[in-house]
């Protein structure tokens, strides 16, 4: 089950678990549409994966396995500008 991080790992962006915004790579690392595609140039920087638009989890399930609260930032190169 995906973990759903409710936040950007570079800019900090809130991603909410509904968010058409949110990319993620094969590890789950998670980052919004705008650095994935702009700072990132398409390549996870954990793992050099592509990214993916996360699939959104209808609201009966998140009601039953909620996102993950836990906020995650990592200091990229990419994402200091």
């Amino acid at each position: 089950m995906l973990i759903l991080l409710p936040n950007c790992e570079c800019c900090d962006r809130d991603l909410p678990p509904d968010s058409a915004l949110a990319r993620i790579c094969t590890y789950e690392c998670t980052f919004c549409a705008d650095c994935a595609e702009t700072r990132l140039g398409g390549a996870c920087p954990n793992c050099g994966g592509d990214f993916q638009p996360r699939p959104i989890r209808p609201p009966a399930r998140l009601a039953k396995h909620p996102a993950s609260t836990e906020r995650v930032t990592k200091p990229h190169p990419a994402c200091a500008a």
